[in-house]
Order: C-alpha cells, then structure tokens, then sequence
C-alpha cells in the first residue's frame, strides 16, 4: 500500500512540473519571433535637397557629378570643362530656394551653354534652409476656468480677484517680450547656421575650381541663391573669386542682412541682372542702386533683361549673351 502511494505521489508531482517546463520552452521560442517582430527604429527623412540630388544621380551623366565634402557633410555638384584649350575661367552657379543644380530656368541652360564660350562650369546644391523650417509653438498659459455655479473666473485660493488680475495684467507683457526674445534668438541662430552651412559648401566649390587651375573664378547666383553668393563675398571676401552675377536676385525670408545693405559692401565687380518687365523685380534692383551710387568707387553694374513667357528658350539666350557679354566685354 505505502509503495502504490509514493508511486502516485510521484506521477502527480511529474505532472504538475511538465506544464512548466513546456511553458518556459514556448516562451524561449516565442522570445526570437516577438524580437523579429518589433518595428526597427525609422530611418530619418531626407532633406528635399538631398531627395532631388538623388534624383540628379541618376538623370545627369556620371561623368559630369561631383562629390564635394563641406565640413562634415557631402554634397552634389555638376561640373562641365570648357570645350577650349585655353579656358577663361569657371563659373559656379549657386541655384535659388528650391531649385537643384540643373535647374530647367537659369541655371541649367547657363551651366550648360558656357563651356562652349570657354568657360568651365561649376553648379552647386545648397542645403534646405533652417529659416523655412517650421517653428515650435510657444504654448500660452491657460486662462482662469470659469466656476460652475456663478458663472465668474474663480479666483486662486485664499487670493482676492483684484490680486490676480494686477498679476495677469504686470506678467503679460513680460511673458510676450520673453516668446518675442525667444523667437529673436531663434531666427538669428537659424540665420548663422544656414550662412555656415552655405558658405562651407561654396568655400568647397572654389577649391574645386582651384584644383581645375582655373585662372577666373566667378560666381553666378540665381534668385535667392544670387543673396547668397553676394553675402558670401561680402562676409568672407575670398581672394580667389574675381566677379559676381546676380540674376532675378531675391532676399530670402528670416535673414539678417538684405541685399540692398549687402550691394555697397561688394569688394568684387558685380554685375546684377533683372528682369524690367516684372514690376517687383524692377522696384527691388532701384533700391539696389541707390545703395550702390552711396559707396565710393563702386564696382555695381546693373543690365536689365525682358521676361518671354512664351519663349523661354529665347529668355535664356538673351540671359545667356547679356553675361557672357559682362564677362568677357571684348568677345
């Protein structure tokens, strides 16, 4: 009898250790699964610049990209030798906001055209600006909730309501001067960031040009890319760039200097296309020449260009012969 009870004693403690056991392998097998399972961490998006240099990769010739290193980041740029034994220079192109460096208006026509007038050509990526960003929101503090049985703003506690409403109206001021300091801060450190960001990728393309042995360089911006180019020469005065071309030159947004206080700073001649036809572009490059006629011996030149919506082919060329006609006066 004792022996037929330790039998059953030992089966039922067998059998209730099974069930454990059984469970501990399911969840080893189950731990890879739920592992393979589980979402990778999202890779971060690109940038729209870095998007449509991707997109030029894989549209322009190989032979014609560039990998240029500014800082510690790399950037697309497509360079096209002058079709001549004796080449005059190299123009590099500094496209507008959201164009790329073969941008259909301007920049790829020019890039593309100048090599047979003897000219190497150098055309840039810029980098989205920080400016056009959009900005955290400054969340306000919430008004006081009304009481729900009178209807009235309940005071803090053990505070009378005159109080709180002396406090409301001495700390508002405050708390806007302080969002419109924060905003001020904000907009100037975006402002630097970008010129940095810019300027080291142009610094890379006037080395680039050096590497070429290029006897002239000069730069060509378009649109707010002109901005740039003419901030860069005003802030960084490199010796190696001799000329500027501003074409439909544009101030961007949230920056702190304009072009009009940018053009009487210019060391370099500069020559500054606009289309006359355009009523705002005509009124901006006015402002822009006054400012020049106050600095002492001005290198400013200004050559109005007439916009052909219905032929743009025809716009480009005339854009095209009025600079090659800048730079090389005697051709």
């Amino acid at each position: 009898m004792l022996t037929l009870y330790r039998t059953t004693l030992a089966m039922f403690c067998l059998a209730s250790i099974l069930p454990l056991g059984a469970q501990a392998e399911d969840a080893e097998k189950a731990a890879p699964a739920a592992e393979a399972a589980a979402p990778s961490p999202r890779a971060a998006l690109l940038e729209r610049s870095q998007e449509d240099a991707q997109a030029l990769e894989r549209r322009v010739a190989k032979a014609e990209q560039q990998t240029l290193q500014a800082g510690n980041e790399s950037f697309l740029a497509l360079w096209k030798p002058a079709n001549d034994s004796d080449p005059k220079g190299a123009l590099i192109i500094v496209p507008g906001a959201g164009e790329n460096a073969d941008w259909p208006t301007t920049v790829g026509p020019l890039r593309s055209k100048f090599p047979d007038a003897g000219w190497h050509t150098l055309s840039v990526s810029l980098p989205d600006l920080l400016a056009d960003s959009p900005q955290a929101r400054v969340e306000s503090t919430p008004a006081p909730q009304p009481d729900k049985g009178t209807g009235e703003s309940a005071p803090a506690k053990d505070t009378p309501a005159d109080a709180n409403a002396n406090v409301a109206q001495a700390t508002a001021p405050e708390a806007d001067t302080a969002q419109s300091t924060d905003a001020v801060e904000a907009s100037e450190h975006n402002d630097q960031a970008d010129a940095e960001r810019i300027f080291a990728r142009l610094d890379a393309a006037v080395a680039y040009a050096q590497e070429q042995k290029a006897r002239s360089i000069v730069l060509l911006g378009n649109g707010s890319g002109a901005y740039w180019a003419a901030r860069y020469l005003s802030e960084k005065q490199p010796p190696q760039v001799q000329k500027l071309v501003m074409v439909a030159a544009q101030t961007p947004a949230r920056v702190e200097h304009d072009l009009e206080s940018l053009t009487p700073t210019l060391k370099v001649p500069a020559a500054d296309l606009y289309y006359a036809t355009r009523t705002g572009d005509r009124h901006a490059a006015q402002l822009r020449l006054q400012a020049s006629k106050r600095q002492k011996d001005s290198q400013y030149r200004q050559l109005s260009l007439i916009a052909m919506p219905g032929n743009k082919a025809a716009e480009q060329e005339q854009l095209f012969r009025r600079v090659r006609g800048w730079l090389s006066p005697q051709e």
